[in-house]
């Protein structure tokens, strides 16, 4: 599992139990830490999308620098 993939599932059952409780307090902190678990997951999300581009970025430089060495 990854971290994304936590952070949704924290997501989640902080959803769950906002919905699940009749005290508004507590219905308030669980709907904040939905958004915070939320947010996590987009940074997450992010992250990984650059850490992609890093490593397709990488291989690009390798393999051109392996064609100049070529010629």
């Amino acid at each position: 599992m990854t971290d994304r993939e936590t952070y949704l599932a924290r997501a989640a059952e902080a959803r769950a139990q906002a919905n699940e409780t009749t005290l508004d307090n507590v219905r308030d902190r669980c709907l904040r830490s939905e958004a915070a678990w939320n947010e996590m997951a987009a940074r997450a999300a992010r992250t990984e999308r650059m850490r992609q581009t890093l490593i397709a970025d990488k291989e690009r430089a390798a393999a051109a620098l392996a064609d100049a060495v070529k010629e």
